[in-house]
């Protein structure tokens, strides 16, 4: 089962996708991750991918191609995989197409998991992080047992410059720019599955569970 996530900042596709790992026992795919592995095992394209890294640029779509198609090759992807955070874009997308075809997968499902702009803020502007620890809380869904401290260690919590209103507002609107043109995309193509993410992570993972075992591919 060959599958590509899909959702906005604050939706949730971390949790769900770590949930698919441990339902389905295929591996998550994040484009961070991968990138951080390649940089930290001196591959070729991590050493080219370093160099833009470390002076603040975005690298290259090729170099994030040739990483993925790279991840897409190992073993524990043989029996299915899920992309996160990959593709973002069309061109990404139609990049993609040829690396599945010269290892002989396709992509069987996208998933995208709907959550209104104003939850999504909701739920962005009250994430709080430990300045000592990095221990995270929510002010709504996980608070401290404390206002302001860490559980953990005690440290103080504080809001991270990207979790402001503004910031999020921002993001938000550069995530619907970049990605309504892929949603129909996928959709064109009959591969998009959507999911209301207004509830709690169970609910969102019950509606996930009954699309792929509804739809054996």
């Amino acid at each position: 089962m060959n599958l590509i996530l899909l959702g906005p900042p604050g939706a949730g596709k971390g949790t769900q996708a770590q949930r698919m790992v441990e339902q389905y026992h295929i591996p998550q795919i994040s484009t961070g991750d991968i990138l951080r592995a390649a940089v930290k095992g001196s591959t070729p394209l991590g050493t080219k991918a370093k160099g833009y890294m470390d002076q603040g640029q975005l690298v290259p779509d090729e170099i994030v191609i040739g990483i993925i198609e790279e991840r897409l090759k190992a073993k524990d992807c043989h029996p299915g995989f899920i992309l996160d955070g990959f593709p973002r874009t069309i061109p990404q997308a139609e990049a993609l197409q040829p690396i599945l075809t010269k290892i002989g997968k396709k992509i069987d499902y996208v998933i995208n998991i709907e959550v209104e702009s104003e939850e999504l803020v909701r739920r962005l502007t009250g994430r709080r992080t430990c300045k000592n620890c990095g221990a995270m809380f929510h002010l709504l869904f996980q608070p401290p047992k404390k206002e302001g401290i860490c559980d953990r260690c005690g440290g103080p919590l504080y809001q991270r410059a990207d979790d402001n209103e503004e910031t999020i507002r921002t993001r938000l609107k550069e995530y619907e720019k970049q990605t309504t043109p892929l949603i129909q995309y996928y959709r064109s193509k009959k591969a998009l599955r959507s999911i209301q993410g207004m509830g709690g992570p169970d609910q969102i993972f019950d509606q996930i569970v009954r699309l792929l075992d509804a739809t054996p591919v």
